[in-house]
């Protein structure tokens, strides 16, 4: 049955796409190139309301055939951060509005059951009181939020990378018994795989912010859950998810030591400079597929081993990104 309603999910997801791109389409939401775009025409970018309805319907679905019900907390918080999104899409609200509806969305879900109430890294665990449980909890739901944003920035990149990732959640969950997590799991991936039919490179439509930051917000989400519910520990999601993580973080910081304003749009990302350089948005986005996998497969294989293999997996990832970012850094040095 799980995977009848996965095929309905992804058609959905992928018949409202293929409406919202026509010109005749009754929401009709263009993303127009600037100086900081990596596309030259202007392209729809309602692909996110087509992903978020088909994520509902299938989450509706699996409660009523299967009885399996989300708590509805999540869904509410979720359509929350949707909504401000898709009207910064059509309006630009303020960056202070959208941060403040971001924590609003953080807030609710946190204090509902989601708080990393104990940090796991292999072998180790830590407890902390429920205040700093909340606040830690909260700035990573903002932050995966928006850094999701950030690295929506090129053709089929954040969809692609959602299918990996959630698909590996999906997985774990399976191993874990736990047919809730892998069913959520399972219609993310279909509803986000209907919109990719079309954003592959060369995109035809965007998700935009109500997409990416709704792919974020499940994120966040769905980690903590996951941590709540001993299906996996956190460290393992943000292995899962480390090459958005990571991208977006390294030049978060950059930018703040350089002083620049940090809310406003720009081409610095690693994905962003690969692209510049001449590898283009279908190289730049299969290579990041293939990095997604290769992190997922070792966060599935972290899973089955013992806590020394565990943390020699994480030591491993950190040498490589600081090579791939080196890497990354000198080639666009040469191009410059």
């Amino acid at each position: 049955m799980i995977s009848a309603l996965v095929v309905i999910s992804f058609l959905l997801s992928m018949c409202l796409t293929r409406i919202f791109i026509s010109p005749a389409s009754w929401l009709r939401v263009m993303d127009h190139p600037n100086e900081r775009s990596l596309h030259t025409i202007p392209v729809p970018r309602a692909g996110g309301v087509a992903i978020l309805v088909a994520f509902l319907v299938g989450m509706g679905m699996v409660a009523f055939f299967l009885g399996l019900v989300v708590n509805p907390i999540l869904l509410v918080c979720a359509l929350l951060v949707a909504v401000v999104s898709f009207l910064d899409d059509c309006y630009s609200l303020s960056a202070a509005l959208r941060f403040f509806i971001h924590f609003c969305a953080a807030l609710i879900l946190v204090v509902n059951g989601y708080a990393l109430s104990v940090l796991e890294l292999p072998g180790l665990s830590w407890a902390w009181p429920e205040s700093i449980a909340v606040v830690i909890s909260c700035l990573m739901v903002v932050w995966l939020i928006n850094l999701y944003n950030f690295m929506d920035g090129i053709d089929g990149f954040a969809a692609g990378m959602a299918i990996v990732g959630f698909s590996c959640f999906a997985l774990l969950a399976w191993q874990a018994q736990h047919l809730l997590f892998m069913s959520a799991n399972m219609i993310v991936v279909a509803a986000v795989a209907g919109f990719l039919w079309f954003n592959f490179p060369p995109a035809k439509i965007f998700m935009g912010d109500a997409g990416s930051s709704t792919l974020g917000f499940l994120v966040a989400a769905f980690s903590l859950w996951a941590s709540a519910e001993k299906i996996f520990p956190i460290w393992v999601a943000l292995l899962v998810f480390s090459p958005f993580i990571v991208d977006a973080s390294v030049t978060l910081l950059r930018r703040l030591f350089q002083g620049e304003k940090i809310w406003e749009a720009h081409k610095s990302h690693f994905y962003q400079r690969l692209v510049l350089v001449g590898w283009g948005h279908k190289k730049t986005v299969l290579c990041a597929y293939v990095l997604m996998v290769v992190c997922s497969a070792t966060a599935w294989f972290a899973m089955q081993v013992d806590v020394t293999f565990q943390w020699m997996i994480i030591m491993a990832w950190l040498v490589a990104y600081v090579l791939m970012m080196i890497g990354v850094v000198k080639l666009a040095r040469q191009y410059a």
